[in-house]
């Protein structure tokens, strides 16, 4: 059996948990005829229970996305860059925002403690998805000064490298551990199964995997390819949105509010279950209902659109859809609570608001000040590697149960009272592992992204670009 497409088994331990508790909620509610999928950053999996001792209670946990995966790496200039140019009387390219940086950062790590300790109450603090959408769209109609055709095709170069050095590691193991997409009867027969293998390599659709393969005792616990294929949404998304940003930017500055107000008005009635649609077309549409207002902020965000309004304005307006999303949240309530990604429409309007705030107060640094200025390498890693520590988070949370088993081996965890004090914060230890294993994957991975952007390979980039000078020398 195979889960076909993303999502297939909503409301299951995350991937980080170590078991699911007990009574764990079953599938959560879809609307009827569509596939059922979480909206945002849940992700679809879960884990084993390590041997040797009694998994805590857990929550179910998320897949995530992260903002701007592929124009994360865009416009590479600094702050150092800007002044430089400047110090030497010559007029400075456009250096990086870094209050957008700092936002896509944030992002991120939300977007590990969501998939790790399943929080629901971590999207209604910060609706990452919304809030990366909203940093895609920025960019894409900063990069639209350009031919519309070429846009699409560095975002399209940027975005597919990252992915194919991802599916070089799943797809293998996935053949090796003896899934055959052709013989799936879940994907239609030969043709139509080895056609839908092709989403690993360009992510038009949402990809094939199957829902358990291997052992569930091993060191690949047996849903790990569902939780390998579960971010892969969000590039599916975001890769129709820049298809279709072109006609949509020409759109919203003829009609900035109608275009504005379209996505929430269709998730009222495609997310709602008041229109259903079928499959992966439904899935699709319903991401773009639910995140278009967002990526639509973005090009007023660069249009200086929100600049023009007043702030109070803006924020009096934005409190409205906020309200609302609440509203409707608090009467559709799943076995998740207040998670937001299970429940659309109050998704797309909490997030729309709470954008508008985040994107109207933009301060629009050239440095980060004060006490931020000590996170500055690592805001920068995190922006030039957005793609990879998106991609791979999953299942490097997984990796660190088979990790941290291996410390109830070591003599002074014998006891009893050792084993239950690691195994009561061993997702606090989860989230601490996690961080030097992502660095290893930007090790080893990362510069993958250099060569989609064009640039010169670095293992690890948490600062300005070195440049030539003349005589060839770095600079």
């Amino acid at each position: 059996m195979t889960g076909g497409v993303y999502g297939a088994a909503d409301g299951v331990p995350s991937p980080g948990a170590p078991g699911a508790p007990a009574g764990a909620p079953g599938p959560g509610p879809a609307a009827a005829g569509a596939v059922p999928r979480p909206y945002g950053d849940r992700p679809p999996g879960g884990t084993r229970t390590p041997a040797r001792r009694t998994a805590p209670a857990g929550t179910a946990g998320g897949a995530a996305g992260v903002g701007d995966t592929a124009g994360a790496a865009d416009a590479t200039d600094t702050a150092e860059a800007v002044d430089t140019a400047a110090a030497a009387g010559k007029p400075a390219r456009p250096g990086r925002d870094r209050y957008l940086d700092l936002l896509r950062f944030l992002a991120l790590v939300r977007v590990v403690a969501y998939h790790l300790f399943g929080w629901a109450w971590l999207t209604v603090l910060f609706p990452s998805m919304g809030v990366m959408f909203a940093l895609a769209g920025s960019l894409t109609a900063r990069s639209l000064n350009r031919p519309a055709l070429s846009v699409i095709r560095s975002r399209v170069r940027r975005l597919l490298p990252p992915l194919w050095a991802f599916a070089a590691v799943v797809l293998p193991v996935l053949f090796l551990q003896g899934w055959d997409p052709r013989e799936d009867p879940d994907l239609g027969g030969p043709f139509r199964g080895a056609v839908a293998v092709f989403t690993y390599l360009v992510p038009v659709g949402a990809p094939p995997y199957p829902a358990s393969i291997g052992s569930g005792s091993g060191w690949l616990e047996s849903t790990w390819a569902e939780q390998a294929a579960g971010p892969l949404w969000y590039l599916r998304a975001y890769l129709w949105f820049v298809v279709a940003s072109p006609l949509l930017l020409r759109v919203f500055r003829r009609a900035p509010w109608p275009t504005l107000l379209f996505p929430p008005a269709l998730t009222a009635v495609v997310g709602t279950g008041l229109v259903t649609l079928s499959g992966e077309t439904g899935n699709a549409v319903v991401d773009f209902a639910v995140y278009g207002g967002c990526w639509v902020l973005g090009f007023a965000h660069h249009d200086g659109m929100l600049k023009r309004i007043p702030r109070p304005a803006v924020v009096a307006g934005a409190a409205l859809p906020m309200a609302l999303g609440l509203w409707w949240a608090f009467g559709h309530l799943g076995p998740e609570g207040w998670d937001l990604n299970e429940i659309p429409l109050a998704q797309a309007l909490w997030s729309l608001g709470f954008v508008a705030v985040l994107l109207r107060c933009s301060p629009s640094w050239r440095r980060l000040p004060g006490r931020l200025a000590g996170w500055d390498g690592l805001i920068t890693l995190f922006n030039n590697r957005a793609v990879t520590i998106y991609l791979w988070h999953n299942l490097l949370l997984m990796a660190t149960v088979p990790v941290l088993d291996r410390l109830y081996e070591l003599p002074f965890l014998e006891s009893g009272t050792a084993a239950s004090w690691l195994a009561s914060t061993e997702l606090l230890w989860q989230f601490v592992l996690v961080w030097p294993l992502i660095g290893l994957a930007v090790l080893a991975v990362g510069w993958v992204e250099d060569l989609a952007a064009r640039r010169r390979p670095r293992l690890w980039p948490d600062g300005p670009p070195r440049r030539r000078g003349r005589g060839g020398a770095g600079v």
